[in-house]
């Protein structure tokens, strides 16, 4: 059954991907212009735009278990997966420094006393390496270090997660929850749960 889907899969070319992954970002411009998303568009517009970052983090997480414990290759999407996340953390960062702050002095003390906010642009900091060397030629000229330097995704996912907690305030469900799915990911990536190590990128 799983080699029919793989088939299946494998006939989706990724530029179908890219552009579904991307719908997303105006409809959600369009709601908040038309009133689509409550009182507070501009929270509610970074609050979706945040979400839809932190699901495609953990979708790329779920490729290699996927295909080691369940059969499904999903390894042609991966890096679709990374760049659009990028692209809608890269667009939840803009709505915070454009529609919601605006102040240039404003936007480096947020940044400095809180931590919610210091922890999110950190994980927006280590996103930039990976998505500038996401491409063929980058895999080829840094060979192995190529590998090594897109671990920094695990510490992306979790800084993503953290930063979700640590702005809800308290013990949500919610954060939490997407909190202990990045972390059960990366236990599976530990010695001696059987991932697949020689997988390119995992």
């Amino acid at each position: 059954m799983l080699g029919g889907l793989n088939t299946y899969v494998r006939r989706v070319p990724t530029w179908v991907v890219y552009l579904g992954l991307a719908v997303p970002a105006p409809w959600l411009l369009y709601l908040g212009l038309t009133g689509g998303l409550g009182p507070e568009p501009i929270k509610a517009l970074e609050h979706e735009l945040g979400l839809w970052a932190l699901w495609l983090l953990i979708a790329g997480l779920c490729v290699t278990p996927l295909r080691r414990h369940a059969g499904l290759n999903l390894l042609k999407y991966r890096r679709a997966l990374g760049l659009m996340a990028f692209y809608y953390v890269t667009l939840h960062l803009l709505t915070w420094l454009v529609l919601d702050v605006q102040i240039l002095s404003q936007i480096w003390a947020d940044i400095v006393k809180r931590p919610y906010i210091t922890v999110g642009m950190l994980a927006f900091l280590l996103m930039i390496p990976l998505a500038a060397t996401s491409s063929n030629r980058a895999i080829r000229t840094l060979g192995p270090n190529w590998r090594r330097l897109h671990r920094l995704t695990y510490g992306v996912a979790l800084l993503g997660a953290l930063h979700f907690v640590m702005l809800r305030k308290g013990l949500q469900l919610e954060p939490l929850l997407y909190m202990g799915g990045v972390a059960a990911l990366l236990v599976l990536r530990l010695p001696g749960w059987g991932v697949d190590r020689v997988v390119r990128g995992a």
